[in-house]
C-alpha cells in the first residue's frame, strides 16, 4: 500500500510544536486536526470553536460535539469511547483509510485506531513537517524577539551579580545568601516582564555547572564560574530564544581565564564555518580542534564526562530543540535554518564555561539573531 499523504495529529498546541505550527493557535487541551488534499481541518469543542475559527490557520473548523455524537451512535456498544471513535467517524466521512502521523502520536490512540477501526497509521521517519527547518523572515524575527527576552534575562542575572557582595567566599545579595534559585527567579521575572516565559532556566555554579543541564541549586560562591542559560518562549508567538553566558564574581584564576577565552575562540571558529552547504560535522570538528589545540581534553570517566561532550548546536523555533543538529552527524546545513552555536568545556573541581548564540544560516556568513556582550568577570 502506498504511503498515506493525509496527515493526522492529536495533541494540544500549547505544548506540542507540530500542532502549533500546523494551526498557528495555542489550545491547551488535545484536539484532532488533519490535512487532506492540502486543506487543513480542526475538530474542536464549543469552548474553543469561535476562537479557533477566527484566529487559526485552519481552512475548516468543525464542531467536536457533532462528531462525538455520531461516534456515540455508531460505537456506543463498545462502552467508554475515546478520541479514536471520533477519528474513525471523521475518517469514514472523508473517505480516509490511512494517515501519516508524527513519531510522538499517542500509543494508545494508535492501537485503538489500528486494531478496532482498521485505519492504517504510518509514523513519519523524522519530522512530520520537515519544512519547519527553514525559517521565514517572519519566523526569524520572532526568534530574534525570543533572544531579546533571553538577553533581558541574562542582563538581570548580571545585574544581581554586580550588586552582590562577597562574604567569606559566598555571594550575598540584598543582605541574604545569593542562591541559584534566587538568581533564576530574577531572570524569570525579567523574562516575564519582557513578554516571555522562561522555564527550566539554568543558573549553575562550580561543579553543578559541569553538568550542562543542571539547573543549579543552593549557595553561589565567589571566584567560581556560573553558567546562565536562558531559553524563554515568547507568549504571543510561541517561538523561543536561547542564549548562554558564563559569569564569575570575584577574581578568575589563570585556568578560568584560559577556559573562557578558548570557548569563545571555539565559538568564533564555529560561526565562521556556519553557512549553507557546509556539514554540521565540519562546524563541530572546528570546535573540537580548537579545544585540542589549547590542550583541553575530552574524556569519559567513572563519574561522567569531562571536556566537550555535547553537540555544538541545535535548531531553534517553536521548540527549544528541533532540526537540524550541529554535531558529529554529517548533515548539510540549509539556508534559512536557525541554529544555536554553543561550545562548552566542563571540568569538575576547576570550572565550566558555555557561550551560546543563535544564528540564521545563509549562503555567506550567518545572520546573528542574538545579541549580548561577552564580558564575564565581575569584580
Amino acid at each position: 500500500m502506498a504511503t498515506p499523504t493525509s496527515i493526522l495529529l492529536y495533541a494540544d498546541s500549547a505544548h506540542n510544536s507540530d500542532q502549533l505550527y500546523f494551526g498557528r493557535i495555542s489550545v491547551p487541551d488535545p484536539f484532532i486536526s488533519f490535512a487532506i488534499a492540502g486543506k487543513k481541518y480542526a475538530i474542536v469543542n464549543a469552548l474553543e470553536f469561535a476562537r479557533v475559527k477566527r484566529d487559526s490557520a485552519f481552512d475548516v473548523v468543525l464542531p467536536l460535539e457533532t462528531y462525538a455524537q455520531k461516534a456515540m451512535e455508531r460505537f456506543g456498544k463498545f462502552g467508554r469511547l475515546s478520541p479514536a471513535e471520533t477519528i474513525a467517524v471523521i475518517a469514514a466521512e472523508f473517505g480516509q483509510k490511512s494517515f501519516l502521523i508524527p513519531e510522538d502520536f499517542p500509543a494508545g490512540l494508535y492501537a485503538r485506531l489500528s486494531i478496532l477501526h482498521g485505519i492504517k497509521l504510518e509514523p513519519t521517519a523524522g519530522p512530520i513537517f520537515p519544512e519547519r527547518e527553514i525559517k521565514s523572515p517572519s519566523e526569524a524575527a520572532k526568534i530574534k524577539e525570543g533572544n531579546r527576552c533571553a538577553a533581558i534575562g541574562i542582563a538581570a542575572a548580571e545585574k544581581v551579580l554586580k550588586e552582590s557582595k562577597i562574604s567569606s567566599g559566598k555571594l550575598m545579595w540584598q543582605r541574604k545568601p545569593l542562591t541559584s534559585e534566587r538568581l533564576k527567579t530574577a531572570i524569570e521575572i525579567a523574562c516575564l516582564e519582557a513578554g516571555s516565559l522562561s522555564i527550566d532556566t539554568i543558573a549553575a555554579g562550580g561543579d553543578q555547572a559541569c553538568d550542562p543541564h543542571h539547573r543549579g541549586t543552593g549557595q553561589l560562591r565567589a571566584n567560581q564560574l556560573i553558567i546562565v542559560d536562558v531559553f524563554p518562549r515568547v507568549q504571543a508567538t510561541g517561538y523561543h530564544g536561547d542564549m548562554t553566558r558564563t559569569f564569575l564574581k570575584g577574581r578568575a584564576s589563570d585556568f578560568q581565564k584560559k577556559l573562557v577565552a578558548t570557548v569563545r575562540e571555539a565559538q568564533l571558529a564555529a560561526l565562521k564555518l556556519t553557512k549553507a552547504g557546509t556539514s554540521g560535522k565540519v562546524v563541530h570538528n572546528a570546535v573540537n580542534d580548537t579545544f585540542a589545540r589549547h590542550g583541553f581534553k575530552t574524556e569519559r570517566t567513572e563519574k561522567g564526562s569531562v571536556g566537550f561532550f555535547h553537540g555544538t548546536g541545535h535548531g531553534l523555533g517553536l521548540a527549544v530543540h528541533e532540526a537540524p543538529r550541529v554535531n558529529a552527524t554529517d548533515y548539510i546545513l540549509k539556508a534559512g535554518s536557525v541554529v544555536t552555536v554553543e561550545p562548552g568545556l566542563y571540568y569538575p573541581g576547576q570550572g565550566a564555561c558555555r557561550i551560546e548564540d543563535v544564528v540564521q544560516v545563509t549562503d555567506a556568513k550567518p545572520k546573528m539573531l542574538s545579541s549580548f556582550h561577552y564580558n564575564w568577570e565581575i569584580k
